[in-house]
């Protein structure tokens, strides 16, 4: 349930609500907005009887149930978007946020090529695998903790931010250790153990929607990361399996304005597993714009041809220039109608 406390509600107030939630046997979850902080109680009870009492308390507005079965997530508790601050990178904030660079670490100078060109070109977030979830066992699986060290060597000569997906509670640390934000891929949505563990990083987690997930357990899988301990959580959208074979996923790009409707989550879009074609990166990242995205994630790379991973994806670091040029106005387009 939220409860709703009054603009001018004291700390004494808000600490006794908390108090009053935790002996009900909720999970009280403190939000402060710009003009009203909300408690939201997260838990099993009888809300209705709790909800009118807590209605009566010093400092309290309104108190009602939350009806979406995410509960922290939900744009019924926060109404304004999540903002995530990593540095001098936002998210979530109304500004546009391009992440690019290879599917996978391959090598000190492929990566560092790669960084270099993608940053001349305005990305403000190198992506790059350390670890690899392969379908084939016999699939080139990582440069594992050397890429996390070839990424921090990226970083400190472009500037940019780092992203890079964790595969295994175990690997957590380490990443956390060489990392700006933590990806889970799409196999991982759903791996509980890992999510509950990204609760205690203090480190900016992006979510990949899995291949076959419902927009609801997409963010029940989110709810998990928020429900122990880290609010920091952005979603992306990489497209689902269909019965479609002529692109490698069918990329749903009417996720992007429906989770607007629904969480305050940021929303980042990626078309190249999206679609697995490089021809159809560029105009779906423009459509990404359109429809809202806060962020977009391309693949990247100096010869696709000779890539280890995903190379009919991956865009060249000239058609990763003039991508981020052709986005321009429709971000300047966005810009002027306040979205």
């Amino acid at each position: 349930m939220i409860i709703a406390m009054q603009a001018g509600a004291t700390d004494e107030q808000i600490n006794h609500i908390c108090d009053r939630v935790r002996e009900y046997g909720y999970a009280p979850h403190v939000i402060r907005g710009t003009e009203r902080t909300v408690v939201a109680a997260v838990g099993p009870g009888d809300k209705k009887a709790h909800i009118e009492s807590l209605k009566s308390a010093e400092g309290v507005e309104d108190a009602f149930p939350i009806l979406q079965p995410f509960k922290l997530v939900s744009k019924e508790v926060k109404k304004q978007k999540s903002v995530i601050q990593i540095g001098d990178v936002t998210i979530g904030d109304g500004s546009f946020v391009v992440m690019a660079g290879p599917c996978s670490v391959e090598g000190r100078d492929q990566l560092l090529t790669t960084a270099e060109s993608v940053a001349k070109s305005g990305a403000q977030i190198l992506r790059g695998g350390a670890y690899k979830p392969r379908t084939s066992p016999y699939d080139f699986q990582g440069m594992a903790e050397e890429g996390l060290k070839l990424l921090a060597e990226a970083r400190a000569n472009t500037g940019l931010k780092v992203i890079t997906e964790v595969l295994d509670t175990e690997d957590v640390e380490v990443v956390a250790e060489y990392a700006d934000i933590l990806q889970v891929g799409a196999r991982n949505m759903q791996n509980f153990a890992l999510l509950k563990k990204l609760g205690d990083v203090r480190k900016p987690i992006m979510l990949k929607r899995g291949l076959s997930a419902t927009i609801k357990e997409f963010l029940l899988s989110a709810e998990y990361i928020v429900t122990h301990g880290n609010p920091n959580v952005m979603l992306c959208e990489r497209g689902i399996r269909t019965f479609e074979t002529a692109t490698r996923n069918t990329l749903d790009l009417a996720a992007v304005p429906l989770l607007a409707e629904l969480t305050h989550l940021p929303v980042v879009v990626d078309p190249s597993h999206g679609t697995g074609k490089r021809s159809l990166v560029r105009p779906l990242a423009k459509a990404s714009v359109a429809v809202g995205a806060d962020g977009l994630m391309a693949e990247v790379h100096p010869k696709p041809e000779e890539a280890w991973s995903d190379g009919p994806q991956s865009l060249r670091l000239e058609e990763f220039d003039t991508l981020m040029h052709e986005i321009q106005p429709y971000i300047k387009l966005r810009e002027s109608e306040g979205r």
